[in-house]
């Protein structure tokens, strides 16, 4: 297993903040996410949570750090102690989307931008599978790596003030699901009808980091369908295991 080179700074008076390589990489996420369970499954008193996004995590103390040196060495040493996590379980989530213009209302300006047919933007988006990296922004709001370069499209200038729940949208290098109604920078080309975050205290979102993303294209009817069996509680993510 390759050891990356890490950094560590104080991030506050109880966290420190760990830093791999500035870069989106599986490689990277896989080695954050080993170190990330190695942390947890320490069972470090002082410790109270551990958060990780794209190529860094937090690790959070329950009382303010002493002396951060000698926090800083101990991390240092649970990293080179990390073993690799073989069959790590993860899941392969299909998530139904409908691309229909009711709701894909920035298609038209980015089929024009982009030179590319509504079509083609359709296919591009539905047909790569998707890494969760982290779960960030909004609660349930899941950050996703893999977005086919032909589609990279700049941020709105002007975010919109409010976007439907379940909006699947494009921002520069990234796409993502709005899990619920909110302001929005990026740029929206369907709509999901799943909930992507509840109530519940152990699972809030069916998905976490290191899971892979699959959307599939639903045509309105279907979406509508599906809209009412989530509703109803009677819709299951179809979805299935596999190993990292």
């Amino acid at each position: 297993m390759k050891d990356f080179e890490l950094t560590y700074h104080r991030f506050s008076e109880r966290s420190i903040l760990v830093q791999w390589p500035h870069r989106i990489s599986k490689n990277i996420l896989n080695d954050v996410l080993i170190f990330k369970n190695h942390l947890l499954k320490s069972n470090i008193k002082q410790v109270l949570q551990v958060n990780n996004a794209y190529n860094s995590i937090l690790v959070i103390y329950k009382c303010t750090i002493d002396v951060v040196y000698d926090e800083v060495f101990a991390l240092k040493a649970l990293y080179f102690s990390r073993a690799n996590a073989k069959n790590h379980v993860f899941r392969l989530w299909r998530i139904p989307v409908c691309y229909d213009d009711k709701f894909g209302i920035d298609l038209d300006e980015m089929s024009i931008e982009m030179k590319l047919s509504k079509s083609e933007i359709i296919k591009r988006h539905s047909e790569v599978f998707y890494t969760v990296f982290f779960i960030g922004f909004l609660p349930g709001f899941l950050y996703l790596g893999g977005l086919d370069k032909q589609l990279f499209f700049p941020r709105k200038k002007s975010p919109r003030l409010q976007i439907e729940k379940g909006a699947v949208a494009i921002g520069n290098q990234q796409t993502g699901i709005y899990p619920n109604v909110s302001p929005a920078g990026w740029n929206i080309i369907g709509n999901s009808p799943l909930e992507f975050f509840n109530n519940e205290p152990n699972l809030p979102c069916f998905a976490k980091a290191g899971d892979t993303i699959q959307f599939i294209p639903v045509s309105i009817e279907v979406h509508n369908e599906i809209l009412k069996a989530v509703q109803n509680g009677t819709y299951s993510i179809e979805s299935e295991v596999v190993y990292g």
